[in-house]
């Protein structure tokens, strides 16, 4: 498979060809994210790709779509907990700044981080966490992906 996903990342999601996707939920999907310098870092992507902002959504739709981010939050929460005693807590943004699809992001933060970031928004960080290809998803992250999709399906499954 190519990185032709990375250009229609919802689309892709729809036809089953994003291998970020980690579930299906009622607005969109789960998917982790590219990078991994935060482990467990996760995207909700609304699933359909004209929708730019929140408010572009019907009601019902958007109170779906933030019940998601609320899954997925809750999931990436309690899986890194599991994974990782350093575990602090999870940030949640829909930022849209850069993509013009909406989407918001779920970022797990950490003791460990330096003090200079620990506090601060994960922007913040240098570029190379953001283009090093130690931080880019890769198998490593086979078994955080295993448990936030676990957690995903006990807290949607009622």
């Amino acid at each position: 498979m190519t990185d032709d996903w990375r250009l229609d990342r919802i689309g892709s999601a729809l036809r089953g060809e994003n291998p970020t996707v980690l579930r299906r939920l009622r607005a969109g999907f789960a998917a982790i994210g590219d990078v991994q310098f935060l482990p467990g870092y996760s995207v909700l992507l609304a699933d359909d790709p004209q929708v730019q902002r929140l408010s572009d959504l019907p009601k019902a739709k958007r109170l779906s779509f933030l019940s998601d981010m609320d899954a997925l939050g809750e999931a990436v929460e309690r899986a890194c907990r599991q994974l990782d005693p350093a575990f602090r807590r999870v940030n949640l943004e829909i930022l849209g700044n850069t993509d013009g699809f909406l989407h918001a992001h779920v970022w797990p933060r950490f003791e460990w981080e330096s003090a200079e970031l620990v506090h601060m928004p994960v922007w913040l960080y240098s570029r190379e966490h953001w283009q090093d290809e130690r931080h880019a998803l890769s198998a490593q992250h086979a078994a955080l992906r295993k448990t936030i999709g676990e957690e995903l399906d006990l807290l949607t499954s009622s």
